[in-house]
């Protein structure tokens, strides 16, 4: 199956360390980070199982709920928990899909046969509150993630969604955006009051507080 940004999740019902879940309904009004792991007890997997607990504030205050997946059962995610939280120094609580017959991660084409039949590549799903797949990523087996620019995306994204406005290349907090094309620039100085750059007709930057 192949997804796309734009498409709607889709939903599935599995088992997890913390109990069953449903997608959708788990999900409810938040956003989502879903993202795969090969295996359980493998090195990188668990470097990036203890990140993503080590950043709970963070992910809480943008009211994203991490959502891991790897291709063994829930029984085998709680013995390899230990694991995560002893060697990471954290405390892993969120949900990790117990997908040993594969189901979700050929749902969500996690599996490359060039990586590995039976494993899931390191896949990205950022999911918004409508249940919309607004980002992928799709890392190798080698390469772990990079955390911050996870968060980054996060924060562009639903900086965009809030201010109608696209975000430059490297964008963080308090950097200037981009107004849209399609937003002509009547409208552009009533919404944008405070003003805005053009450096071409094209490439208006404003500040937004």
């Amino acid at each position: 199956m192949s997804l796309h940004i734009g498409d709607i999740a889709p939903d599935f019902t599995v088992d997890t360390q913390n109990g069953e879940i449903n997608l959708h309904n788990w999900a409810g009004d938040s956003w989502v980070f879903f993202f795969s792991h090969p295996a359980d007890f493998t090195p990188v997997c668990t470097t990036e199982m203890g990140r993503t607990a080590q950043l709970a504030s963070e992910f809480d205050k943008r009211n994203v709920k991490p959502l891991g997946l790897s291709t063994d059962t829930a029984e085998e995610h709680v013995k390899w928990i230990e694991d995560v939280n002893d060697t990471q120094n954290t405390n892993l609580v969120f949900p990790i899909v117990a997908d040993a017959d594969l189901k979700i991660a050929k749902l969500y084409d996690m599996i490359h046969p060039d990586q590995s039949e039976t494993a899931a590549v390191r896949s990205v799903f950022i999911i918004d509150p409508d249940k919309k797949i607004r980002l992928m990523m799709t890392y190798p087996m080698s390469v772990g993630r990079n955390f911050d620019e996870i968060l980054r995306a996060i924060d562009a994204l639903q900086f965009s969604d809030k201010h109608g406005v696209a975000t430059p290349a490297d964008w963080r907090e308090g950097k200037e955006a981009i107004i849209p094309p399609s937003v002509s620039d009547e409208d552009a100085k009533s919404r944008f009051p405070q003003g805005f750059t053009t450096l071409r007709p094209y490439l208006r930057m404003v500040k937004i507080d």
